[in-house]
């Protein structure tokens, strides 16, 4: 037999082949974990013109036309209004062809131009020829349309970075991968139910936000006085996704779901006629005028009527709709002087529905806390402590041309304050609308995406992602001549009047309300509270409606007004009021309405802001503010939405591979260096 010469391995080499596998090991962990969250992240589009810089969550930025068209004449407005509402239409389809094509586009990036911004401008180009010839037919043609038809895909940030508007070249913004773990939705690195926000950098704890509301001081002339409608909390669940104002005649022209009180005949297809005859929800029957915002959600799963409809599931606006708790309708007075009248049938819309992409300059919406009112948010939800609600507030423009009830972009006939109170040039002072919207809703479990406590967020037009800068409010003014000018005269006679008046909010502290257990509500990467809370449990809204009922709601004043709320045809109470006492914080912006040359596109009106609530925000200890790459520190009061970072234990849940990889190395290491030093 012969002699087997196959040496048997030692000791040793068994350490040094085990080490080497542990090493081997710990090495490829690594190596696949850091791949994954950079293929998860982000795409490397480097190198592919309108798609560089496109991350997991890109959103399409295309010009916003109606905004800068200022001079429309009025034979071509109901065509220019349908063109603009195609615009949205394109737009909407594009993103949603976005999502669809994610994976494949994440392959091949090319085919984000071949097969979506390409056939998207071409869309454009057209539209906005039909727009042109429309308005050439009645006067004279704008320029510069064409340069409007081009569109980019918008770098996101989802993540926690500082998002970057375009400005008017349409550049896309930058921005900066985000990992996959920092969005705090549950369905694609986008968040949200409906797969594109919020995220958890969309919310802030409201106790780490300073106070910050200011108010302009009264002057003698001034008009103190208030007036309060009461017209219930939509109980009756008055929904569509129609924009009266903004797409007349069009079906789904806002692309987002629409609470709705007073005016019960408000759809697309609504005449100044149908408004004027329309039942009211509204306590004063004198009060027949339409208050309009995109409703609240929770994203908790719940398939609502329209969940498989345009405006809602469809175009990523998914979950329970939320009943709000209480809604209060106010009309103050001006600083500096006494008010007039509004005109019937007056429109006007506060906020911006694009501000996302289209920039904060018109963003007006605010959000805080009941017992933090102190501190309102524009770019931010707000995470509320145990035993305080959401609240919701707009501020109406106060300053009216004077001539005309609407005008071509809808905001240039009316205008806000300046910082002192006063209105520009031209412009006279007008009741001023406060709206004010209290939603019993818990803080969400950012730290797992809202599934222990469900994200609430407002809905919006798909490509602006449920950002909290995006919302705003729509009123067109229905009142009887003779209930306006008692509100006129109540108003600049420095009284409290109205059938809401008994509703109004209280006057806020200037110190927070402790939570009920003295502690200050919990940081956003934290959990609620320590044990896990069931979602909150609103009363149940009454299923959306079909947008054109031809048959008005009943008033909710029937049934679904709160027992406070006087009956109809109740005499409206009159109290006399201490100068300047309104029960909220006035906050105060500026604009200068600029006016164009006839048929020149104009660039969009920035509205200077007096004060930046989120600017002054408090990070929580050890976390700097984020800003996105290519961006210069910003010297002027910070507008752009800021971000929340994801907390440890998020970025841990997707980083554990890597860790492990990490010991596993460093073991076969100290293993390989103690066998060779032993056999040495």
């Amino acid at each position: 037999m012969r002699r087997n010469r196959r040496r048997r391995p030692t000791g040793a080499r068994r350490a040094t082949f085990a080490a080497v596998a542990l090493m081997l090991g710990g090495g490829g962990l690594v190596a696949v974990n850091v791949y994954a969250s950079a293929t998860e992240g982000g795409w490397d589009q480097s190198a592919h013109g309108q798609t560089a810089q496109v991350l997991s969550a890109p959103t399409v930025y295309c010009p916003d036309v109606g905004s800068r068209l200022t001079d429309v004449p009025d034979g071509a407005r109901a065509e220019v209004d349908g063109e603009l509402a195609e615009l949205d239409k394109q737009i909407a389809g594009a993103y949603q062809q976005l999502k669809d094509s994610a994976e494949a586009i994440r392959q091949n990036p090319e085919l984000a131009d071949q097969t979506i911004m390409n056939p998207l401008k071409e869309q454009r180009s057209g539209t906005l020829r039909r727009i042109g010839d429309a308005i050439d037919r009645e006067g004279d043609r704008p320029q510069g349309l064409d340069d409007l038809a081009a569109c980019t895909l918008r770098s996101t940030d989802q993540g926690g970075g500082q998002s970057t508007p375009p400005q008017d070249n349409g550049g896309a913004g930058n921005g900066s991968s985000a990992s996959p773990s920092q969005s705090a939705g549950t369905g694609t690195g986008a968040g949200g139910q409906g797969g594109n926000g919020p995220v958890a950098a969309d919310y802030v704890d409201i106790t780490t936000v300073q106070p910050d509301a200011k108010n302009p001081a009264e002057q003698s002339g001034g008009s103190t006085g208030t007036f309060a409608s009461s017209c219930g909390v939509n109980a009756n669940g008055l929904f569509n996704s129609d924009n009266v104002i903004v797409a007349p005649g069009v079906s789904n022209g806002a692309h987002h779901f629409h609470d709705y009180i007073g005016n019960q005949s408000n759809n697309a297809f609504a005449s100044d006629q149908d408004l004027a005859n329309a039942d009211t929800s509204c306590a004063d029957k004198g009060d027949k005028s339409t208050y309009y915002w995109p409703v609240l959600r929770l994203q908790n799963g719940k398939q609502e009527r329209d969940a498989d409809k345009p405006g809602g599931g469809t175009e990523g606006n998914a979950g329970q709709i939320v009943t709000a708790k209480q809604v209060t309708l106010t009309f103050e007075g001006n600083p500096t002087s006494k008010v007039t009248e509004m005109p019937r049938l007056l429109r006007i819309i506060t906020g911006d529905a694009k501000a996302f992409v289209n920039g904060p300059g018109n963003a007006n919406a605010s959000w805080s806390c009941t017992g933090f009112e102190d501190r309102q948010l524009k770019d931010k939800y707000p995470l509320c402590p145990q035993g305080s609600d959401v609240v919701r507030t707009f501020r109406f423009q106060s300053c009216w041309d004077g001539r005309n009830i609407d005008s071509a972009n809808h905001r240039t006939h009316v205008a806000f304050e300046a910082a002192d109170g006063s209105c520009p040039n031209g412009f006279k002072a007008i009741p001023q609308l406060v709206q004010r919207i209290v939603y019993d809703v818990d803080a969400p479990s950012l730290q797992d995406g809202g599934r222990t406590v469900p994200l609430f967020a407002v809905d919006s037009f798909p490509e602006q992602l449920h950002k909290p800068v995006t919302d705003h409010g729509d009123f067109i003014n229905v009142f009887d001549e003779g209930l306006m000018r008692k509100m006129v005269d109540c108003i600049n006679s420095g009284r409290t009047c109205g059938a809401g008046a008994a509703e109004q909010p209280p006057s806020q502290s200037p110190e927070p309300a402790p939570s009920e257990t003295g502690n200050p509500a919990t940081p956003p990467s934290e959990p609620a509270s320590s044990e896990p809370s069931e979602p909150a449990q609103p009363s149940e809204p009454a299923q959306p409606s079909e947008p054109a009922s031809s048959e008005p709601s009943e008033p909710a004043g029937a049934g679904g007004e709160e027992p406070s709320e006087p009956p109809a045809g109740t005499p409206a109470t009159e109290t006399t009021a201490p100068a300047g006492s309104t029960g909220l914080p006035r906050v105060y912006e500026t604009a200068s309405p600029k006016k164009s040359a006839g048929g020149v596109i104009s660039k969009p009106t920035q509205r200077p802001e007096t004060t930046t609530p989120s600017a002054t925000a408090a990070a929580p200890a050890g976390q700097e503010t984020a800003t996105a790459p290519g961006t210069e520190p910003q010297t002027q009061p910070q507008t752009q939405p800021q971000a929340v970072q994801g907390g440890l234990a998020e970025t841990g849940a997707d980083l554990w591979p890597a860790a492990l990889g990490a010991l596993l190395l460093a073991g076969g290491a100290v293993l390989l260096w103690r066998t060779r030093r032993t056999s040495a």
